[in-house]
């Protein structure tokens, strides 16, 4: 595991450091790039976190806050947010821009698994 990875079912803050650690997890990998000031970001949230409750150590899901990791947005050229990228074995694979029903989320790493 990941050493920002924390304990199974929780959502993992994502910075520079520890991105390439996080994408290259078992299972597949939800980074959300987001913000707090950011609406539709805080309506994906929850879903995020039910997500991570119930799936647990089957799927990663980090987050990365684009006010504190410019950098990162910048080199998966993130416009919008929030903006969800799905990886397996460290390798983007799909990603999504605005917030989505939690039910295309779960579609999208299902299909990963």
């Amino acid at each position: 595991m990941a050493e920002s990875q924390e304990v199974a079912g929780a959502i993992v803050h994502v910075t520079a450091g520890t991105f390439d650690g996080v994408v290259t997890s078992e299972g597949p990998v939800l980074i959300d790039f987001w913000a707090p000031w950011c609406g539709p970001c805080r309506a994906v949230a929850p879903v995020l976190e039910e997500i991570a409750r119930e799936q647990g150590e089957q799927v990663t899901i980090g987050k990365v806050n684009v006010d504190e990791e410019p950098a990162l947005a910048g080199r998966f050229g993130v416009r919008s947010i929030p903006t969800l990228m799905f990886f397996k074995d460290g390798v983007l694979q799909v990603t999504v821009v605005g917030a989505v029903p939690k039910a295309e989320i779960v579609k999208r790493l299902d299909a990963l698994k």
